[in-house]
């Protein structure tokens, strides 16, 4: 019985971390909202359009080749965000040199 309860001990703090994103469309929320979501998921995946965009609040890493900047884009309400936590390409990161 001891094992078992030390195995979930061990196990539920890699099941939280391999976690994907939160996956949240940028036309259903305002600035205020979406800044909240990403902050209370760690993780977020935001629908803009055809694409979007990755945000990772800390302690969360962006992966590697990407680095924490920040995202303009367009709320539900058509006003414009300025989001803090994106990961976006880094040119000098080791991992885009091919």
């Amino acid at each position: 019985m001891r094992c078992l309860i030390l195995a979930v001990a061990c196990l539920l703090p890699t099941v939280s971390l391999a976690a994907g994103p939160v996956k949240v469309d940028a036309k259903d929320y305002g600035c205020a909202q979406l800044a909240q979501i990403i902050r209370q998921s760690k993780k977020v995946y935001v629908r803009l359009g055809f694409g979007g965009r990755n945000f990772r609040y800390p302690p969360a890493q962006c992966g590697p080749g990407d680095k924490l900047s920040t995202a303009s884009l367009r709320d539900g309400t058509g006003r414009q965000c300025l989001l803090d936590y994106a990961c976006v390409n880094d040119p000098m990161s080791m991992y885009n040199y091919k």
